[in-house]
């Protein structure tokens, strides 16, 4: 048996879906421990382009099961509308491949409502997780908002709601008197709050859970039973992660987090996992710095750099090394290397340090991080293309000593190097 947990370890947008694309034929059953529908991984195989959301990725693979664990919000559309989607590009059986556990929270549309008037009532400060921006070359709180329409997914409400006892579980939809009466006083509550902002009906919620409730009976299970059987059975398990460890609700640049535990932790307490049956933990690292969402940011957006410089990058190496001592990695995947290949010269991030004295770890007072100057170290860029390497050595020689950089300022051994978009693109170092 073996337990391979693949997790973000920035900000997210690392390129976790292509490694567990990867991983997944070794598998026979692919889970998620935390999140919802917000995550997003796509993937390419036999010249298909699958994306998904609220779904494990494991569907590529014809013989493996998927699981959503317990830790996870539930958006049932979603659940319906992505499995119809893989059906439509000829996966096989997707019916009959994915559970989900009973306990998972749902993530109704009244939270979805709800997550709009949230953001506008916190305007400048709001969290924006999912949302897009360049953010200043240097030091900066603020991530720039962007003027796009960002689509709400109610992540944040959902999870609310669950920490405050008031949410509906999975479990509690079959039960359709409690269910409307949970409903009823959840939307109650709000519409107390919002009044007339809150553009919702209960009623239809209610008639779109009346058709939902049977076709989701045969998905759900106990979750406990389920995962314990797995690990008892000597079940081959993918776990990947959703989000990055920056984007935390503990450990992350809170409060611009999502609302979920995307740690190590988030994923055994997800998905019951004896942690003594994990056989690896990997940490997926994007070569260069950018984040997901805007907050606080200390180095450079690769975005502002192209745009400005063009001749320098940045990688923030003190996120790495904080996130491997959260996460505890056993290996790393660095993606993206080809980013790189024109830059003259590359940055990267060594510390931070606040009137003249370097900080031991990435601060949790984000005042002392806005204050804190960033410690670079430069390394010569190669200026040659990466994204026909076959095997380390076809790297060229400056890449190389970077890969061997972040080994040994981290101290985890990068195991696999992204070269490009695609499926073979992807370089394992024994």
């Amino acid at each position: 048996m073996t337990i391979k947990i693949i997790l973000g370890s920035q900000w997210g947008d690392e390129g976790k879906g292509k490694l567990t694309d990867i991983l997944c034929p070794e598998a026979q059953l692919c889970a998620r421990a935390a999140g919802g529908h917000n995550a997003g991984h796509s993937i390419v195989a036999n010249g298909v382009s699958y994306s998904f959301h609220l779904l494990p990725s494991g569907f590529v693979n014809p013989k493996c099961m998927n699981f959503i664990g317990s830790g996870v919000v539930f958006h049932v559309p979603s659940f319906f509308k992505e499995l119809k989607e893989l059906e439509e590009k000829g996966l096989p059986s997707v019916q009959d491949r994915i559970l989900v556990s009973d306990r998972v929270q749902i993530d109704l549309d009244l939270h979805i409502a709800v997550d709009g008037l949230e953001e506008e009532e916190l305007g400048a400060k709001s969290v924006g997780t999912t949302r897009r921006g360049l953010g200043p070359s240097f030091a900066g709180l603020q991530r720039a908002v962007t003027n796009t329409v960002v689509k709400k997914r109610g992540i944040g409400p959902a999870y609310s709601t669950k920490a405050a006892r008031s949410g509906i579980r999975l479990s509690e939809v079959f039960n359709a008197e409690l269910f409307e009466s949970k409903l009823r006083r959840l939307a109650d509550g709000y519409r107390k709050r919002y009044g007339d902002l809150l553009k919702y009906s209960v009623e239809d919620e209610l008639a779109r859970f009346n058709e939902y409730r049977p076709l989701l009976a045969k998905f759900a299970v106990d979750g406990v039973s389920f995962m314990r059987s797995a690990q008892e059975s000597g079940t081959n398990i993918i776990v990947e992660g959703a989000n990055a460890l920056m984007l935390d609700i503990e450990y992350g640049s809170y409060p611009y987090v999502t609302s979920s535990n995307t740690t190590l932790a988030g994923i055994i307490g997800g998905l019951t996992l004896n942690p003594k049956n994990i056989t690896e933990t990997i940490g997926v690292v994007k070569a260069y710095t950018t984040r997901v969402g805007h907050g606080a940011f200390k180095t450079e957006d690769l975005g502002e750099v192209l745009r400005l410089v063009e001749d320098a990058d940045v990688d923030d190496l003190v996120v790495v090394k904080y996130s491997t001592s959260i996460n505890y990695y056993t290996a790393l995947n660095l993606t993206k290397l080809d980013v790189l290949d024109t830059f003259e010269t590359i940055k990267i991030a060594v510390g931070y340090k606040v009137d003249g004295q370097e900080l031991d770890s990435y601060p949790a007072d984000l005042d002392i991080l806005d204050r804190a100057e960033v410690i670079y170290h430069e390394m010569p860029g190669w200026q040659k293309p990466t994204t026909n390497a076959k095997s380390y050595y076809d790297l060229p020689k400056q890449a190389r000593e970077y890969i061997e950089f972040i080994e040994n300022f981290v101290g985890v051994k990068i195991k696999w190097i992204g070269t490009g978009p695609d499926r073979e693109a992807m370089i394992k170092r024994a």
